[in-house]
């Protein structure tokens, strides 16, 4: 089995990546690393872990600093060439397409053949076409969806249709899934169901850059922990060790106040 930490060059890295809203600086010359196999960003509202996802997945355009993965520049490539480097996103609120099955909603994710295996459901179907409906279902079965594979996506759970995003990131073969929030909502039992299925395909070669509130149930499945207050990065450490770091701490509890 291949280790994420073990390949050699993919990996995200920012360096001095700076973002200003008007006279607010979004984000201060912020630069992460990935370390280990699932990175997590944290921090009070409006501490600029939204931006630095925006940024580095293109949907904002960075002032200045780098965004480089697997040794490439991406630095203010729009989101579809930054797709093609294998950085899929998901984001607070999930986006399906309601009116398709659970599998519908796999195979249109597939890029370059989505819409062709769809026309094909009523018809003859290349091998090609029929390697990718099974790799669809492998995809289900390793999800615990596979009994959902008909059902319409507007009738999944909240926690059902972020197992259902992971999937069509699967589907895109993603090298590193940028996460927003992925367990937003979701039930306590889902939310572990879902963390461990992360850690993993992190097992499978997958990287993880996750941003996440619920520090009581994410902690536990993460390997580095990144900080952040008013647009810069503070602190950084493993897991719960990082919530005894007094800056942390004063951060949190001043945000609350």
């Amino acid at each position: 089995m291949e280790v994420c930490h073990e390949r050699n060059n993919t990996e995200l890295v920012t360096r001095n990546l700076t973002k200003h809203f008007g006279e607010l600086r979004a984000l201060d010359a912020v630069s992460i690393d990935l370390k280990g196999c699932i990175t997590l960003v944290i921090g009070p509202n409006g501490s600029g872990k939204t931006t630095l996802i925006n940024v580095v997945t293109g949907f904002l355009s960075a002032d200045s600093g780098k965004v480089l993965f697997e040794g490439k520049d991406l630095t203010n490539l729009p989101p579809h060439e930054i797709f093609r480097h294998g950085i899929v996103r998901t984001f607070q609120t999930s986006q399906p397409l309601r009116k398709l099955t659970t599998l519908e909603n796999l195979l249109i994710a597939e890029p370059g053949y989505g819409e062709s295996i769809l026309e094909s459901l009523g018809g003859s179907w290349s091998r090609k076409e029929e390697e990718l409906v099974e790799r669809a279902f492998s995809i289900l079965d390793f999800l615990g969806m596979e009994h959902l594979w008909n059902e319409q996506a507007m009738n999944l759970s909240g926690g059902q249709l972020r197992l259902l995003e992971i999937g069509r990131a699967l589907m895109c073969q993603a090298k590193l899934m940028i996460m927003d929030e992925p367990i937003a909502g979701v039930a306590p039992a889902l939310s572990h169901t879902i963390l461990k299925k992360l850690k993993e395909l992190s097992g499978r070669g997958i990287y993880f850059l996750i941003v996440e509130h619920r520090l009581d149930i994410v902690l536990d499945y993460v390997d580095w922990v990144y900080v952040m207050a008013g647009g810069r990065i503070i602190a950084e450490g493993k897991g719960k060790e990082i919530l005894e770091n007094p800056e942390v701490v004063e951060v949190y509890l001043g945000a609350q106040g």
